[in-house]
């Protein structure tokens, strides 16, 4: 399944001409880790790390999905009032990371997983 998420991934950065360091810098994420998550090498258990890689690679909400159930994860749910709030940031076309934790805030739900580099 790893392999499939990093074609996946790898492919859809190529279509949009966005280089992995500038996904995993939108993502918050550190280029060795995420290296590793795309490649298969690590996986992780975090749903929001996956989110956020898809935010920072401009994801449409069909890609996001795509990419989480290729991860072995659920897609966002509109049953799930914190996914909702994701769901309504993509199609509002907001991507900083930061923009979308104030967003879950307000909403009084938990922000993305933040890294504590």
């Amino acid at each position: 399944m790893a392999s499939d998420f990093s074609s996946y991934m790898r492919e859809k950065l190529l279509e949009r001409g966005i280089r992995q360091q500038q996904v995993f810098r939108g993502a918050d994420i550190s280029e060795k880790y995420g290296y590793k998550l795309i490649s298969g090498e690590k996986h992780t258990r975090q749903r929001d790390i996956i989110i956020k890689l898809c935010f920072a690679a401009g994801f449409t909400l069909d890609e996001l999905s795509e990419a989480l159930i290729l991860y072995g994860m659920a897609p966002l749910y509109p049953g799930n009032g914190r996914d909702v709030v994701l769901m309504r940031s993509i199609s509002d076309g907001i991507r900083e990371i930061s923009d979308i934790n104030d967003r879950l805030e307000q909403g009084g739900y938990e922000k993305l997983y933040e890294s504590r580099r």
